[in-house]
């Protein structure tokens, strides 16, 4: 700190007591006269200086190259793990980002700005007014499926206290801090992963995978989470339910590795200078840039990217299968048969009792005298 302070100490004016009455006045003008490009060197400058040029990264961290000259550090983290805020912290703190990329999409932006008690609580809370949501959202397979998995963040949240997404709050929190950083959504958005895994599934595999997250019970400890730093605890929990359906497990995961790798290739491209005319020539910078991905894809990532990658196949919604429109068929016909037979019997026990009652038998028999009378 001592360093960075006595620069500053030198270029006041006051600081000595030999100084002209004018001194302020003329650093000031100074100060205005320089331009937005100047100002931006300055900057760039000391954020440069600040960056090490040998991080000291954690193991986590791995390191990949672009061809021309960039870099970018892939955190992969748990996204129940104190450690994985750790990381991510140091490793911005380290290398002063250009931009950081995060494992979210538009749908999921919320969790970045609520507060861990507010989230723990969401988390935890699965109500019909979610399911409606998600429903009118994504549709109703989508929807439903989307529901499951929140139930198993939800089992994860409730057996470990901790809210997901830990990692990414602390990564937005830090790019904040530095000059100059931008922060991007680097997934797919989530009704396009759900609907191509749907589309992907039979009708009895949805039936069987449903069944089984359903049912998911199995005690967690923040020590299983810890163990699972090198795959993600609850991709991993995925991947051992989806483990025989390999075209959910490639919608899933494989889809979203080569658009993460894709999006964190797009965030590299180099920073051209601000030029001070018109005349003066452009002038583009290698870029910096942190991503923060569920440990799980990592590898993906690492195997895509010296690959050229097209992410227009992996982002069209195919239309529903004959089986989707054959569950969403039985699907409403079961709910208006029930609630038409609720309605019925409902009814049914209604008129049974007040007929019953007294006074109607009262008044009936009052109605069949009078015709006789």
């Amino acid at each position: 700190m001592q360093e960075e302070q006595q620069p500053e100490a030198a270029a006041d004016p006051m600081s000595s007591s030999d100084a002209p009455e004018d001194g302020p006045k003329e650093t000031s003008s100074i100060s205005q006269n320089i331009s937005d490009a100047d100002a931006f060197k300055i900057l760039l400058e000391m954020k440069l200086q600040k960056r090490q040029k040998r991080p000291a990264l954690p193991s986590t961290v791995t390191e990949l190259d672009t061809e021309d000259g960039s870099k970018v550090y892939v955190v992969g983290t748990a996204h129940f793990s104190d450690s994985s805020k750790k990381d991510v912290v140091k490793t911005i703190q380290e290398v002063q980002p250009d931009v950081v990329v995060v494992e979210l999409c538009q749908y999921r932006v919320s969790m970045l700005k609520m507060d861990e008690k507010t989230l723990l609580k969401e988390a935890k809370e699965i109500n019909l007014e979610k399911l409606q949501q998600a429903i009118k959202q994504n549709g109703v397979m989508s929807g439903l499926m989307q529901m499951l998995l929140l139930k198993v963040s939800a089992h994860i949240t409730e057996q470990l206290g901790m809210a997901p997404g830990g990692e990414f709050r602390e990564a937005f929190k830090e790019a904040s801090k530095v000059p100059f950083c931008k922060f991007h959504l680097g997934d797919r958005p989530i009704p396009v992963t759900f609907k191509r895994a749907i589309a992907a599934l039979s009708f009895w595999q949805k039936v069987k995978l449903a069944w089984g997250l359903c049912f998911l019970s199995d005690p967690i400890s923040k020590d299983d989470v810890e163990k699972c730093k090198q795959k993600d605890l609850l991709e991993q929990m995925m991947a051992e339910m989806i483990g025989e359906f390999p075209d959910l497990h490639r919608t899933i995961v494989s889809e979203r590795d080569i658009y993460l790798t894709y999006m964190l290739k797009q965030a590299a491209k180099q920073i051209e200078l601000p030029r001070a005319s018109e005349n003066e020539p452009r002038k583009y910078i290698p870029s910096v840039v942190v991503g923060v991905v569920g440990m799980g894809h990592v590898p993906g990532i690492e195997k895509n990217w010296n690959s050229d990658l097209k992410i227009q196949e992996i982002m069209s919604v195919p239309p529903p299968s004959a089986s989707s429109k054959i569950f969403k068929f039985v699907l409403k016909a079961t709910f208006f048969g029930l609630l038409g037979y609720g309605c019925y019997r409902i009814g049914h026990r209604t008129a049974q009792f007040v007929l019953s009652m007294p006074a109607t038998q009262s008044y009936l028999q009052r109605l069949t005298e009078v015709p006789q009378q």
